[in-house]
């Protein structure tokens, strides 16, 4: 059985033009863009037809799949293999919303299945940059009900019923499925999900594209999959130095943020790959003598095989895996 020679992976951006994306992604975190409306950088994707390519190393140019096919259980981990087998199950990205994004949910595991042979999506924001006054929509204010949503979505005063949240940098949310939720304008945000691309849209401020046209609701799907209680989806979260701090442990995945000043050693088990995004500043990898560089706005998969290592600098770095 051929045994893989394993190294920090990164990825070659995928980069999205969105109707509210802008330039930050690249005068923010040096991502190579060549339009003032990107939106989005997966950072590490098997979603049909937006499959990552390996950056760096032996394994350069090889997909992210092709990698997986090989050595299943050296990169995800014995025990995301035994849950997902040869499927990546998340999708990490970095968003840029120059204008709001249109307000939207995604459905669960059971609604994705049935409907679109999909994930649901379970998502955390992590708020990387904010500009004064920036809010994020998440959930109603009050309980609400399908025949509430309905009438104000008629009437055009659906913002009336939903809850907003002014943000800064470093503030956490957790978007549980079925969470009616809205990026506002002036933010840019590290998204962690599980592999999906399958989203509601329920309301986009009569906004028409290039040609005059407005983008497609789904009204009709989103009723059954729309949660109608309030939600505490912001996540309070320590920020002890050098440590590896919980923000969110859910089914799909557990993110930790690191404020690092210094070293810190890392020594894990086999059965899950971790991710870590640099959200500020710079740190590097340090592998059996080798050193591994990132700055602000990078991403690094580990595989699952390596499990001793040190990570170094003067950074705030998310750390994710499967447990």
């Amino acid at each position: 059985m051929k045994t893989m020679k394993a190294y920090p992976l990164q990825f070659e951006p995928i980069l999205k033009e969105r109707i509210w994306g802008g330039t930050k992604l690249k005068t923010y975190l040096n991502k190579p863009i060549t339009s003032n409306i990107t939106g989005e950088s997966w950072e590490i994707s098997t979603v049909d037809n937006d499959v990552s390519l390996v950056a760096n190393g032996a394994f350069k140019g090889k997909s992210l799949n092709e990698l997986i096919a090989e050595f299943p259980e050296e990169i995800l981990g014995t025990k995301v293999y035994y849950r997902f087998g040869k499927q990546f199950p998340l999708l990490f990205k970095y968003l840029d919303a120059r204008e709001d994004l249109s307000i939207q949910l995604h459905p669960n595991d059971e609604l994705a299945k049935k409907r679109h042979h999909s994930f649901g999506k379970t998502e955390m924001w992590y708020v990387m940059q904010a500009d004064k006054d920036a809010r994020l929509i998440v959930g109603f204010k009050e309980k609400s009900s399908p025949e509430e949503f309905l009438q104000n979505v008629k009437d055009k005063t659906l913002l009336n019923i939903l809850d907003t949240k002014k943000v800064q940098q470093g503030d956490v949310f957790f978007l549980d499925t079925g969470t009616i939720h809205a990026i506002g304008a002036g933010i840019v945000i590290a998204e962690i999900q599980q592999t999906s691309d399958i989203t509601y849209r329920i309301y986009d401020f009569d906004r028409v594209d290039a040609n005059g046209n407005q983008r497609e609701l789904h009204l009709d799907l989103a009723l059954e999959a729309i949660n109608y209680e309030t939600v505490e989806a912001q996540k309070l979260y320590s920020k002890k130095e050098n440590v590896a701090n919980e923000i969110v442990h859910c089914q799909y995945f557990t993110t930790n943020v690191i404020p690092l000043n210094g070293t810190l050693s890392v020594v894990k088990n086999q059965e899950s790959f971790t991710v870590y995004m640099c959200v500020d500043g710079d740190f590097q990898i340090v592998l059996n003598g080798e050193t591994f560089p990132y700055q602000k706005g990078d991403t690094v998969l580990i595989p699952a095989s390596l499990t001793d290592f040190q990570i170094a600098g003067n950074a705030s770095v998310l750390e994710i895996y499967i447990s």
